[in-house]
């Protein structure tokens, strides 16, 4: 049963740092094991367990760390305890409050905030451009950012995980901002957003909910339309499995072949142990699905970070990663077995420095974590695996096995309706046009998922930005001299766009000044 995932938007979402979650895809075979929900969305929750370390080799960016006192429950009175929500702050290049400087605000996602102000290094690149204060808040229940005083209190039961919301997480946005304006005497400076995976859902939301506070947002790879029925549920997967099959088409039907495979081997007297040791795990496994879900879980984040230089984004990695996966799988010799091939090209995510001796599955013995609570509650994202189209096992979403384990874990119930209810989703486009403006979406169509954003222009201001072989946020990382010239061009048209919105908004500063 596979929906909820391993990212953890967290693109995510991610979204690094690193190695921990796999996502399961079910099948409808009963060979297959029964698959829990934490699995499938776990790919935006990449981020919620990280401990932070700084990506190999990243810009060094100045910042003062700061705490704010932050009310629990936005949306009631109740006497509930605050809890102190971090967020990093940069006003080196700051034109100040009587100049109306900018403030860029970083919608912070399911995770370590430091994280994702080191891999955002656009934003750090235009601040002294725009002469701009930078924000970077950290989410309500990651990082440092914990209620009631500690992890293990935060997410002692249901009852204490009741207020990580989208919805309060914006609010925490918005009191932050209000108050850091206040006391900076700088109610008027203008507020940019950006935002990443889950965090650029969140940029998006927020632009709509709360269009007094930012004057616009950039979403980048932001999978607001990837919920209920809005696209097809197969989309994430299948961009995966293109992705692969665009680099070698014997590749991906080694990739399809593997499973059963696998499976079979799995069943044999020992097969475990052969499969453990095959590819070089630490201990043995459990179960041959188990091994399944670790190799689907590479494929999902290669697709994420097919990035045209090395980065670290996930985990150390080669300029576009998936041809150099294909090369090893295809290039073995001849007689090579196809688990042999398997372990060669997977080895480009796991283990591409050549430093790690066994790997370990490192799932979570709890089960729990921030991104695993939102997809038991309002971040319920469909998604199921094609026969035809598809190199991962076939399987159907099937909700009512994801309600059970999440009543089972968590003793709630999913409201798969919800965020479309408070955010939109059926006439999602129509009511953007007709209410909206000022936002970007930015995907790149490599990344698994675009499928479930916004790929077209919606109207003047609420406009698309698409490039066929960009990945996850590829354009809010820090610029290289690798740029390829599309994604500088990608960049300069959301300069041009942030350029406009901050001269309408002084230009109608003046002419009420002049009045």
């Amino acid at each position: 049963m596979a929906n909820f995932l391993r990212t953890t938007l967290s693109f995510l979402i991610l979204l690094s740092v690193l190695s921990f979650f796999q996502p399961t895809l079910s099948s409808p075979r009963p060979s297959r094991l029964h698959r829990s929900p934490k699995h499938a969305h776990r790919f935006l929750g990449k981020f919620s367990r990280s401990n932070y370390t700084g990506p190999l080799g990243a810009p060094s960016y100045r910042y003062e760390t700061r705490y704010f006192d932050q009310n629990l429950d936005h949306f009631s009175f109740s006497d509930l305890p605050k809890f102190r929500q971090r967020y990093l702050i940069n006003t080196q290049h700051w034109a100040g409050p009587d100049q109306l400087g900018p403030i860029f605000f970083y919608c912070g996602n399911e995770g370590d905030i430091e994280w994702f102000a080191a891999n955002t290094g656009f934003v750090w690149e235009l601040a002294p451009r725009f002469r701009a204060m930078i924000i970077f808040p950290e989410h309500r229940y990651y990082g440092e950012s914990m209620p009631y005083g500690s992890w293990e209190e935060a997410y002692k039961n249901a009852t204490t995980l009741a207020h990580l919301t989208a919805e309060q997480a914006l609010a925490d946005f918005a009191v932050l901002i209000t108050e850091l304006k206040r006391n900076l005497s700088a109610q008027a400076c203008p507020v940019v957003l950006f935002g990443g995976s889950y965090g650029g859902m969140l940029a998006a939301w927020m632009r709509l909910k709360y269009p007094h506070i930012a004057i616009g947002a950039l979403a980048s790879s932001a999978p607001v339309l990837q919920f209920e029925d809005l696209v097809p549920p197969e989309t994430f997967y299948d961009i995966v499995s293109n992705d692969f099959r665009r680099e070698s088409v014997s590749c991906f039907n080694t990739i399809k072949d593997s499973w059963d495979v696998i499976e079979s081997e799995g069943q044999k007297i020992n097969g475990l142990s052969y499969l453990s040791e095959t590819f070089r795990f630490c201990k043995k496994l459990k179960s041959a699905d188990d091994l399944s879900n670790w190799l689907s879980s590479a494929y999902s984040y290669l697709a994420m970070g097919d990035y045209p230089y090395p980065a670290d984004f996930l985990m150390p990695m080669p300029g576009n990663p998936i041809k150099e996966v294909c090369r090893k799988i295809d290039n073995c010799p001849n007689g090579t077995s196809i688990l042999q091939r398997i372990f060669e090209g997977v080895s480009v995510y796991y283990n591409y420095t050549g430093t790690v001796d066994c790997f370990d599955l490192d799932d979570d013995p709890h089960g729990m974590n921030g991104w695993n609570w939102q997809a038991c509650t309002e971040m319920v994202m469909p998604m199921s695996s094609s026969k035809k189209s598809s190199m991962f096992p076939a399987y159907d979403y099937n909700y009512t096995s994801d309600e059970e384990w999440c009543l089972e874990n968590y003793h709630v119930k999913p409201r798969p309706t919800w965020i479309t209810t408070e955010f939109g989703g059926h006439g999602f486009k129509n009511a953007l046009k007709t209410f909206g403006s000022n936002i970007i979406f930015s995907n790149g169509l490599l990344d698994p998922w675009s499928g479930g954003s916004v790929l077209e222009d919606i109207s003047e201001t609420i406009v698309a930005l698409v490039t066929e072989k960009g990945a996850h946020h590829l354009d809010l990382r820090p610029a290289t001299a690798e740029d390829p010239d599309w994604l500088i061009e990608q960049r300069a048209a959301e300069v041009k766009l942030i350029q406009g919105w901050l001269d309408e908004y002084f230009d109608r500063k003046r002419a009420v000044f002049d009045m």
